[in-house]
């Protein structure tokens, strides 16, 4: 596969970090601040500046933190907040206190509703986008968006893809968490052909993905973002996930899964269990991490993948504790123990998610200074 063109020092350590070479310097992944403020501060620009320029703020925001790779490019994602965080006009969703969810004109209110939905809307709404796929005009949409968002970004960061593998999911997101978890509990054999269907029409996405990748030289790295677990662990029994999830998920890998090109997973809540599960798979690591949460970072990356190779890893600072919660000492000691524990190759460092508002600026200060010194000095 080529290399990405128009790379500077910090772009092309990223690449060599993803392609597991040995390399002085840790680098950066992105931050996420939810706060318009720390944006704009961040940034160097004047307090209201991302509001009326979001995205060459938040770009610059990126350069001023240190990043070396972006995967998931959200410059406006903040404004989906106010300027301190959810306020009472913010559009609720099913996942987000929805009075009644309504999805194609029909109100979700029981288990029975999602099946019906399942039946008569997305089974034939699937049917019909595997038989008229067009795998070429995919492959030219992935190229062009990716393209596109590398030049905004310019020399100094390198664009991973993001999104464009698909696997079936839950559809908690869809259909709301109460209704959805009883129909998958009720309707275990529905549950399995949605997600038979899903594995058929995401191999045509991950095969146009491949092409993708190789015919726009794009870097062979993608992170797999769905969430499946809280505090307490999956969100649904292991072992229906292994009966009636897993095949599908592991058919539905294929084709990226018989390249060079590298998967990792976004952890949330304490997906411990999964873990291992993911690796036989074929997946090459993880980002997040919620430790607070039962997540053993330091197990999870002395472990390797089916190959027997080191993991990816990108460690991130916790946004649910640390950050908020601790001291710029305690950020610090966090940031040092991510390096200490981390695999040796194939390490970047960040925030484990989104930095909601409200976190000391001090505590984002340490944070950015530790992202500079492990950049250029590495674990030295």
């Amino acid at each position: 596969m080529a290399e990405p063109a128009t790379l500077n020092h910090w772009s092309q350590l990223a690449l060599e970090t993803l392609m597991q070479k040995p390399v002085k310097g840790i680098p950066i992944w992105l931050i996420n601040p939810m706060e318009w403020r720390i944006i704009d501060r961040i940034a160097g620009k004047p307090e209201g500046t991302y509001r009326r320029e979001p995205t060459a703020t938040y770009r610059q925001m990126l350069i001023h933190s240190g990043c070396c790779m972006v995967d998931q490019w959200i410059p406006e994602n903040p404004l989906t907040m106010g300027p301190s965080g959810f306020e009472g006009d913010t559009p609720r969703g099913a996942t987000t206190a929805a009075e009644t969810v309504v999805r194609d004109g029909r109100r979700i209110d029981s288990p029975e509703s999602v099946i019906e939905h399942l039946e008569r809307i997305e089974f034939p709404r699937m049917r019909d986008e595997i038989r008229y796929f067009k795998e070429t005009e995919s492959v030219a949409r992935i190229v062009r968006h990716e393209k596109s968002v590398q030049d905004i970004l310019g020399p100094d960061m390198l664009k991973v893809p993001y999104e464009h593998v698909r696997f079936p999911i839950l559809r908690y997101g869809q259909y709301g968490y109460e209704n959805y978890f009883m129909a998958y509990a009720l309707y275990p054999d529905m549950m399995e052909k949605d997600f038979s269907l899903q594995a058929d029409l995401a191999m045509l996405h991950n095969r146009a993905f491949v092409r993708s990748c190789h015919e726009g030289s794009l870097p062979p790295l993608i992170r797999l973002d769905h969430d499946m677990a809280d505090s307490r662990g999956t969100l649904v029994d292991i072992r229906s996930l292994d009966r009636i999830w897993f095949p599908h998920f592991a058919r539905s890998l294929k084709p990226v899964l018989e390249t060079d090109i590298r998967m990792i997973w976004h952890c949330d809540g304490n997906l411990s269990l999964m873990v291992p599960r993911l690796l036989e798979t074929g997946l090459h690591g993880f980002q997040g991490f919620q430790y607070e949460d039962g997540m053993d970072y330091e197990k999870i990356c002395r472990m390797t993948t089916s190959d027997g190779e080191p993991l990816i890893i990108i460690a991130g600072v916790s946004v649910t504790r640390t950050l908020p919660y601790g001291s710029p000492d305690d950020v610090r000691r966090e940031m040092q123990w991510l390096v200490d524990y981390g695999p040796k190759t194939g390490l970047f460092l960040g925030a484990s998610s989104s930095i909601a508002p409200g976190v000391p600026w001090e505590n984002i200060e340490a944070l950015l200074e530790g992202f500079h010194y492990f950049r250029k000095h590495g674990r030295d």
